[in-house]
């Protein structure tokens, strides 16, 4: 539901506030007043294009922003979140900027793009029932959804409650998509079978002969620095063997001499000997240490073949590392990859087998499915077409008979295969014609309002703008359209444009659009009217510029008979 409006510096708008609510909402005006800038404004919103010479005359920009509530639309939270914009208050504010060289939008004040504007606010047809308009506009000249055959088919099937049927029967379509795509790869793959195993299999190989684990990379690194360094090693601990032993002058030739000059004395001052029991524990830590040492040396490879050997197997993973990625991990998981290429290979012939059994079953589903959607659709069809003609008879247009046109196609859609498109007939003696090419703009306008009256409430809320849906209708006829509004008002949120009093006095809230000259500029203001200005309204819309007391009587018995 839109719930409000904010366009400033937009043609003759220099600043205008709207605030919309549930139920119907007229706007009216004089002729000339500024209703199409205002639709042109909120058509912005939806995502239609624009240029810099709607911005007001000395000004640098044109600003028009609309709030929406999307407590009630899950999938266009969905989207939002999809995108990365944030809705938590379950708000969506759209923010057109219009400068003299580009146009930007803002959704949520996130920088966005004009489609995804389009596909949020008013997507061309609904295709899943997944997704809808949250603005739907009717008007003159903007018919587009009901031009769609593929709209068609979506309001049939929202009078019908196929709804979950289609949902299942396009999931059905998508897995069958799935598996011939698969079928179509396997049968690519057979074409060079061979050559593509023996080339797996050598990659594989070349792979596995290094028989690498993980880690192994540094680790080899390590050891090969280690053997280069033998020589260097084992002159170390050669070193350090003279000096803490080997020598006569070695640290433990030393402190052995200590200890035994210190047992000595012990027997002349027994504490003392105890001071010497810190040097026994170095003794023991440094042979200790010379152990260590020695047999570390033992093990010391000072082989060239074998250092050799670990030089040539780092050189190859260098090789691999280049083909198959800069790390370990990567040349490991290369080789996960490919095993599981050659066994998909090796094993294709019966994966075929089982993908042609499983489409031959869905295709067997999804024809039976097809089969009772269509039918239903059918018995549908004949249903709506008695509702909506005897809506459209309400509205005066006894001489145009709708239809809805039904018939099964050979390929399937993500809804089946039946191809539905509406008709008109102006006399029962002509054949039904496409309603996208012979129906007028009022005449499509009161085909959406008589389809809007028989569907009800949609299961995604919406906004309906309704652009003078009245065009060439008066008296009863006229009030019958501001009853059917009304009615289509209950529960959600409709705005109506028109000149009509009798369609006026049936709005839950009147807006009216007028426009002045000041200081040499035109300016527009739209204010929302009272209970004694609407009947002011109303009395300009009957009797024109020159309110008489005689017509404002009348505006008075209209609102009151339309509150009743």
């Amino acid at each position: 539901m839109l719930l409000e409006l904010k366009v400033a510096n937009f043609a003759i708008i220099e600043n205008v506030h709207l605030t919309f609510k549930s139920g119907l909402n007229i706007i009216s005006g004089e002729t000339g007043s500024g209703k199409s800038v205002l639709l042109k404004s909120l058509s912005l919103l939806m995502g239609s294009k624009t240029s810099s010479d709607i911005i007001r005359l000395g000004s640098e920009q044109a600003i028009v922003e609309g709030s929406f509530d999307i407590s009630g639309r899950e999938d266009i939270k969905n989207k939002l979140n999809s995108f990365g914009i944030e809705n938590d208050d379950d708000l969506l504010i759209v923010r057109r900027v219009i400068v003299a060289d580009k146009s930007r939008v803002y959704l949520n004040g996130q920088l966005s793009s004009l489609n995804l504007l389009k596909d949020l606010i008013s997507p061309l047809v609904e295709v899943t029932g997944s997704s809808a308009p949250l603005v739907e506009l009717t008007g003159q000249h903007e018919n587009k959804s009901l031009m769609s055959p593929a709209y068609h088919l979506d309001m049939l099937d929202r009078y019908a409650g196929l709804w979950d049927a289609r949902h299942q029967f396009h999931t059905h379509l998508e897995n069958l998509r799935k598996l011939e795509k698969e079928l179509i790869v396997i049968g690519e793959n057979s074409k060079n079978k061979e050559q593509r195993l023996d080339y797996l299999t050598f990659q594989k190989n070349e792979i596995a002969a290094l028989d690498l684990g993980p880690g192994e990379d540094e680790a080899l690194e390590q050891e090969i620095k280690r053997l280069k360094s033998g020589n260097k090693i084992i002159q170390f601990t050669n070193q350090v063997e003279s000096m803490l032993d080997s020598d006569e002058d070695s640290a433990l030739a030393r402190i052995k001499t200590v200890l035994k000059k210190g047992h000595e004395i012990t027997s002349v001052d027994p504490q003392l000997g105890e001071k010497l029991l810190g040097l026994e524990a170095i003794k023991t830590s440094l042979e200790d240490v010379l152990f260590e040492m020695r047999t570390y040396t033992d093990k010391v490879d000072l082989d060239p073949e074998n250092l050799e050997a670990l030089e040539a197997k780092l050189n190859s993973l260098r090789k691999l590392q280049k083909k198959y990625g800069p790390s370990l991990g990567e040349i490991l998981q290369s080789l996960v990859t490919i095993e599981n290429e050659i066994h998909q290979l090796e094993t294709q012939e019966q994966r075929k087998i089982e993908i042609e059994k499983e489409i031959s079953k869905i295709n067997a589903d999804l024809n039976k499915r097809a089969q009772e959607l269509h039918k239903k659709r059918i018995q549908a069809s004949l249903q709506l077409k008695v509702l909506v003609n005897k809506e459209l008879e309400d509205l005066n247009m006894k001489g145009v008979q709708f239809g809805v046109h039904a018939e099964s196609r050979p390929e399937f859609s993500t809804s089946g295969h039946s191809y539905v498109e509406f008709t008109t007939q102006a006399t029962s003696k002509e054949a039904p014609k496409s309603l996208a090419k012979f129906a007028s703009g009022g005449e499509l306008s009161r085909i959406l309002l008589s389809l809007k009256k028989v569907l009800g409430k949609s299961d995604l809320p919406r906004t309906y703008l309704f652009d003078e849906v009245d065009t060439g209708v008066s008296g009863e006829t006229a009030e019958k359209v501001g009853i059917k509004l009304n009615s289509i008002a209950q529960g959600q949120q409709v705005i109506c444009v028109t000149h009509l009093p009798q369609v006026a006095a049936h709005g839950d809230h009147h807006y009216l659009i007028q426009k002045d000259t000041v200081n040499d500029k035109v300016a527009m203001t739209v204010d929302e009217l009272n209970r004694k200005d609407r009947i002011k309204e109303l009395a300009r819309l009957i009797s024109g510029e020159k309110i008489t007391k005689t017509s404002l009587a009348h505006a008075e018995e209209l609102l009151g008979g339309a509150r009743a």
